[in-house]
């Protein structure tokens, strides 16, 4: 297992933000990644889990503590049970589930990070989410001191939300099992009306694999929400701010702010999210409050794709990111009422 001391952490991360751990350790098998969380608690020291870097936020100041890079690598088919390492990377393997013909993932093409975050935050994009087609998580239990595997039931999983997340210095994600489906080629049925249209196709419909899974990087790249090194429209966390969820009450509030800032006639985005509760758009509450695409003179702005997006334009820091997010934030919550919740993890330092 590598060590290192007063190490860098920004290069872990999709930001390139973020100052350096204490002590920063590689692992690269699961044994590996137990041993050092045991070392860790037993010392009390501080541990930071870093998987592909693509979900976190870390201060200037860096980590006082020991950062643990899960490189642990694995990908194991049998038939349509698909079983992952946590250091997967996670574009990569859904790459693979097209090329065999294996549907369930195909729409969580280009997503950045590792395999090991998708449970953590039940990752979703364009209509599915691995929630849907997980159906074990093998995990360190850092409270029982041993190594469990938790049923889908068990994991609770909602909206951009889990067990893990839930109490995230708990478990530590080792391997991720899926249940994917053999459709003869074809995708699963596509949920999502923007992929639909993009297909000329109905909601419901399924398409070959290899064209859902162009079709959604073609998407996601039209946003910047694939990343690119070249490309600072690309260093982000991707979705900064989760979509708001309302009760009844909280929705008829929000429509009459809507109406009274934009017109009579004016309707914000719905959609069902179960009894008594609607899901409303972050994206179209930024820029209806006023934060447009490419929003920003300084280093860190909003990206000129897509207005979830707040980026690194390559000299930014974390505080910088902070302070326009806190803006955004504090724009929303003035013209709707609402306040936007973060999506990626924060280290050291908060909105």
């Amino acid at each position: 297992m590598q060590e290192l001391h007063d190490a860098p952490l920004a290069p872990l991360t999709t930001f390139r933000l973020g100052g350096p751990a204490t002590r920063l350790l590689t692992a690269t098998t699961d044994a590996e990644v137990v041993d050092a969380v045991r070392e860790a608690d037993a010392a009390g020291t501080p541990l930071l889990v870093i998987g592909g870097g693509s979900n976190l936020v870390i201060g200037d100041k860096g980590f006082d503590g020991t950062a643990l890079h899960i490189a642990t690598r694995g990908f194991a088919l049998h038939g349509t049970t698909l079983e992952l390492a946590a250091g997967e990377v996670w574009s990569d393997a859904v790459a693979r589930t097209v090329e065999v013909g294996l549907a369930g993932i195909e729409c969580l093409s280009g997503i950045p990070g590792s395999a090991g975050a998708t449970p953590v935050q039940n990752v979703g994009a364009y209509g599915q989410e691995v929630s849907a087609t997980i159906t074990e998580v093998v995990a360190y239990d850092r409270a029982a001191g041993e190594t469990v595997t938790l049923a889908n039931a068990d994991c609770a999983f909602s909206y951009r939300h889990s067990r893990f997340k839930e109490h995230p210095d708990r478990y530590v994600v080792l391997r991720v099992r899926f249940a994917l489906e053999d459709a003869g080629g074809l995708s699963a049925p596509l949920r999502y009306a923007e992929t639909a249209r993009a297909l000329g196709v109905s909601a419901g419909d399924r398409v070959p694999l290899g064209t859902a899974r162009d079709t959604v990087l073609k998407l996601r790249a039209g946003k910047g929400m694939v990343l690119d090194p070249e490309d600072h429209d690309t260093w982000s966390a991707g979705s900064f701010f989760t979509n708001p969820i309302l009760t009844d009450a909280e929705f008829g509030a929000f429509r009459a702010r809507v109406r009274e800032r934009l017109g009579e006639g004016a309707e914000p985005p719905a959609y069902p999210a179960g009894q008594g509760r609607t899901k409303t758009s972050a994206a179209w509450l930024i820029d209806k409050a006023g934060f447009t695409k490419g929003y920003g003179t300084g280093p860190a702005r909003i990206s000129g794709k897509h207005t979830l997006a707040l980026t690194n334009r390559g000299g930014a820091t974390t505080e910088d990111l902070l302070a326009l997010a806190r803006e955004v934030v504090a724009g929303v919550r003035g013209a709707f009422g609402i306040t936007l919740v973060n999506e990626p993890v924060t280290v050291g330092v908060s909105l």
